[in-house]
């Protein structure tokens, strides 16, 4: 199939098929007697594979990874799972990260909010930020 069809069918841009192409998730297609790339059909799941890998915040080197292993003739599963298990460590970190600095800005915004800017000192830049 074309690329334009494989990119419809798969719900990229062309564009986007030729980058993944060119990063190696993809391989070179087999041309057609006038040049034009005619992928086969399996494109699109693999296409599809690539976008649900991102979606679950893998880089584009580990998928790469995933697929070569895949290619390889073997199951990918447990490094899929290895993978899944960090990300997911590191988006707890954030979320912890997160609810430190959101309650440091909960109290920032109470200070702001009972703060007179016309009983500010003038040496401190602002005397909310700097009782942080």
């Amino acid at each position: 199939m074309r690329i334009g069809v494989l990119a419809a069918k798969a719900g990229v841009s062309t564009k986007a098929v030729r980058f993944y192409e060119q990063s190696g998730l993809l391989p070179d297609p087999p041309r057609t007697p006038s040049g034009y790339r005619d992928y086969p059909a399996a494109t699109a799941d693999r296409l599809a594979f690539i976008r649900n890998a991102q979606a679950a915040g893998l880089a584009l080197a580990e998928i790469r990874g995933v697929l070569a292993i895949r290619d390889g003739g073997q199951a990918p599963c447990a490094q899929v799972g290895e993978l899944i298990t960090a990300h997911l460590r590191q988006v707890e970190e954030r979320i912890a990260e997160l609810t430190r600095a959101r309650a440091t800005l909960l109290g920032l915004k109470a200070a702001s909010e009972s703060t007179d800017p016309s009983t500010c000192p003038e040496g401190p830049i602002c005397r909310i930020l700097n009782h942080t």
